[in-house]
């Protein structure tokens, strides 16, 4: 694969021993990782194709040590990578040889809980699913959950704004974030937003979230808890083919009914999955959705026999409801570990793309004309109820035509999302893998708009950089380094 990245600064470089010592000064010697083996550690993240060893790495545990080196940092022009757990797979948190990464995997606390008002603050460190476990004692739960909530953290979440499975009901990041704690590239310390539902003035909050580590970086959040549901039961309908499923959803969503979740998978997806998890999937189905309602038992029977007399007329193969909470868990953890077993197969390219609902069946049946186009298989699994598609295109890391294959289809099919009315990126992020393609969505004057307002945060683009917009239109220094 061959994104370019900005060239390194050699005389950064060279000062590494200097700036090392001047960032032990600043968090502490444990805070500061500078030998080979230990920075090898964050040479990449999710998108491992492209790695690159960072200048030093930064562990800080407190807001105020962030402010620290990030001021360092500002006063000597040094790049900075902001990361959480690493698990980005768009190359959002991959650094630079001349940049130092900025961790808060060791900010991970829970600073007040208040269930009366249904929030939670924590460090940015902290994982999704670890919010949930500490209220869930309590009836509550905190409701974005990507496939990767066992690791990611919510500065990740925060910063490309993600969803998962259950966001079709409860919304994706941004929707359950009242408040941070933003520290600039200068060390200014931002507060936004807050306890209460709506903050006053701009909405600054909306515009950090998502941002990618553009801006600065986010070490506390202020988050909705939500009281659990009665109940919730999924149910599995399986289908002759890709379009028939992708039908079926629109007319789901059509109906007026709000499922919490809407999953698809198809066929390669359902036999790795069903191989690793053993969860009763239908072997004989091309496309398979998983449906969840929750409430109160009468409400869930009803909602789930409405569900099934709308995917009649699309001559569903099977129809499985779950019989209980063994089952439950068991659909779940086949859908959740579905990215970790098709890597037991495959390496494998993961897109990221959303689309209109009733754009579903063509783009599904493009999908795999594209990718058959390069001689290459592809398995679907995604977000079906807001259009959030994750085509894993499967390919050879060690022959590079291969690669190179992969990428040309990924291109392709992000494209095709932009070209039906949909966008590059649901939750995964621009980063490096969809910089190039950002002008197939935006204008030069849209993308100079966004690239004005990075500037009054970062006016040295020391943040990120080389992420998220096309080299050739960043500022002359950063260009000239292409």
């Amino acid at each position: 694969m061959s994104l370019a990245m900005p060239e390194p600064d050699t005389a950064t470089i060279e000062r590494r021993d200097e700036i090392v010592a001047q960032l032990k000064r600043i968090a502490g010697d444990e805070a500061v990782i500078a030998d080979a083996d230990g920075r090898r550690a964050f040479e990449t993240d999710g998108l491992t194709a492209y790695r690159a060893m960072p200048l030093a790495v930064v562990l800080p545990t407190t807001t105020e040590e962030v402010a620290d080196v990030l001021r360092y940092c500002h006063q000597n022009k040094l790049k900075v990578v902001a990361r959480g757990a690493g698990t980005s797979l768009c190359g959002g948190a991959l650094p630079l040889e001349d940049a130092i990464v900025v961790g808060v995997s060791r900010m991970n606390k829970v600073l007040e809980l208040d269930y009366n008002n249904r929030i939670a603050r924590v460090e940015t460190g902290i994982t999704n699913l670890a919010i949930s476990k500490v209220v869930e004692e309590e009836g509550f739960f905190y409701a974005p959950d990507p496939s990767s909530q066992l690791a990611c953290t919510l500065a990740g979440n925060l910063a490309m704004n993600s969803g998962g499975a259950h966001c079709l009901k409860y919304g994706v990041t941004t929707n359950n974030v009242l408040g941070m704690k933003v520290v600039l590239m200068d060390g200014e310390i931002l507060e936004l937003g807050g306890a209460a539902l709506d903050a006053e003035g701009y909405d600054l909050l909306g515009l950090m979230i998502g941002s990618e580590g553009q801006f600065g970086i986010v070490t506390e959040a202020t988050v909705r808890i939500i009281k659990a549901a009665e109940g919730a039961r999924p149910m599995l309908i399986g289908f002759s083919s890709s379009e028939a499923a992708g039908a079926c959803v629109s007319a789901i969503i059509a109906s007026g009914i709000i499922p919490v979740a809407i999953e698809f998978m198809d066929r390669p997806a359902i036999e790795v999955c069903e191989s690793f998890a053993k969860a009763g999937y239908p072997m004989d189905a091309e496309a398979l959705l998983i449906v969840e309602v929750e409430g109160g038992e009468e409400e869930i029977n009803d909602l789930l026999t409405r569900i099934s007399e709308i995917a009649e007329p699309f001559n569903p193969t099977t129809i499985q409801i779950s019989s209980g909470a063994s089952q439950s868990a068991k659909i779940w953890k086949g859908r959740k570990s579905a990215f970790g077993a098709i890597g037991r197969i495959s390496e494998y390219y993961c897109m990221d793309g959303t689309i209109p609902l009733s754009q579903l069946p063509l783009v599904l049946q493009r999908i795999g004309e594209i990718c058959a186009s390069h001689q290459l298989r592809v398995a679907n699994i995604f977000h079906a109820g807001d259009g959030n598609l994750h085509p894993l295109i499967l390919y050879d890391a060690n022959d590079p035509d291969s690669a190179e294959r992969a990428e040309l289809a990924g291109a392709e099919i992000l494209t095709l999302c932009v070209e039906v009315g949909g966008c590059l990126t649901g939750e995964h992020g621009v980063g490096i893998e969809k910089r190039d393609l950002m002008m197939t969505q935006f204008t030069e004057s849209e993308l100079a708009l966004q690239m004005r307002i990075k500037t009054i945060f970062d006016p040295d683009w020391l943040l990120n950089p080389g992420k998220v917009f096309p080299l050739h239109l960043a500022p002359q220094g950063l260009a000239n380094q292409a």
